[in-house]
């Protein structure tokens, strides 16, 4: 108890460091500038601005006030990274989740950590620090990986040294930006998989590309079964009816299926017997996962 209390202490005697204009650190070869970067230090919420790099542009509300309840009862367990712009005026590098969520329940400060980078420095911060979160779909992955790129000059293989994968995962993921938008924001919401993506691109026709992607969809095609329709096509081949116990849906109903599936953020499966009766399929990934499907179908969203 006594070190979380020196470690507190520490933080509010660099934050007053901080607000004294004779102190006004901007550069690593200031005075002082070593006691500042590599400790924790309180911040005031309205000294930090978000960071306009943010990969990140949508965050799920109600994850938001999950997160806010929680640092509500146990406080901001790891600290944010900030830039430093001027006199007392920050920028978020990341933990932008954890910032919006502090303000949203009246927090005054907040932890964190403070660098001193220049803008570029700062994009390729807030793009690696994004890359590395477990929630991102291939999509998000394969824009970050672009924009790093693009924006700070990188090769696939300098890429693959910054962010330790290899080269040839990059490649995959920014193969998937060639695919039509419309497939792309199938796997954005969960429709598709990269697996079914990876299938997709050696297929050069943007409107066989969609016709495949309705296929997956309509007929719950697993990813081998997606490469064996690409192959098939591109050696001239007839599809294969895929063996179902799912009845000879009509296009309405398939229509309906693919907009339950739209409304609840979730790939819904129909399974229909020989004898007409089935089971319709709504997977979940998480507890609070379960209790968003709860409330949509209520009718509470």
């Amino acid at each position: 108890m006594a070190k979380a209390t020196k470690k507190q202490a520490l933080g509010r005697g660099l934050s007053a460091l901080l607000k004294d204009p004779q102190n006004d650190i901007k550069s690593a070869e200031d005075k002082n500038a070593d006691k500042l970067v590599g400790h924790i230090v309180e911040l005031d919420l309205d000294s930090i601005e978000v960071n306009p790099f943010q990969p990140r542009t949508s965050f799920n509300e109600e994850s938001l006030r999950e997160l806010a309840s929680s640092i509500r009862e146990l406080g901001v367990i790891q600290p944010i990274t900030v830039r430093k712009l001027d006199y007392n005026k920050y920028q978020l590098v990341s933990g932008e989740r954890r910032f919006r969520a502090s303000k949203l329940i009246g927090l005054e400060t907040i932890p964190a950590y403070i660098r001193i980078a220049n803008d570029q420095e700062s994009l390729e911060m807030a793009l690696v620090e994004n890359i590395q979160r477990q929630d991102l779909d291939p999509i998000e992955i394969s824009l970050s990986y672009q924009r790093l790129i693009d924006e700070i000059n990188l090769t696939q293989e300098q890429l693959s040294d910054r962010i330790g994968k290899n080269r040839s995962t990059i490649a995959n993921y920014l193969r998937l930006l060639k695919l039509d938008p419309i497939i792309q924001t199938g796997m954005r919401d969960g429709f598709l998989s990269m697996g079914h993506g990876r299938a997709l691109i050696n297929v050069e026709d943007p409107q066989t590309q969609l016709d495949i992607y309705e296929k997956i969809l309509s007929n719950s095609l697993s990813v081998r079964e997606t490469e064996k329709l690409v192959k098939n096509i591109q050696e001239g081949k007839p599809a294969e009816k895929k063996t179902s116990s799912s009845p000879n849906f009509s296009r309405n109903i398939k229509k309906s299926i693919r907009e339950f599936s739209e409304r609840l953020g979730t790939k819904v499966d129909v399974k229909v017997s020989k004898k007409g009766n089935g089971r319709l399929i709504i997977p979940f990934t998480s507890a609070e996962d379960f209790e968003r499907l709860k409330k949509i179908i209520a009718g509470e969203e």
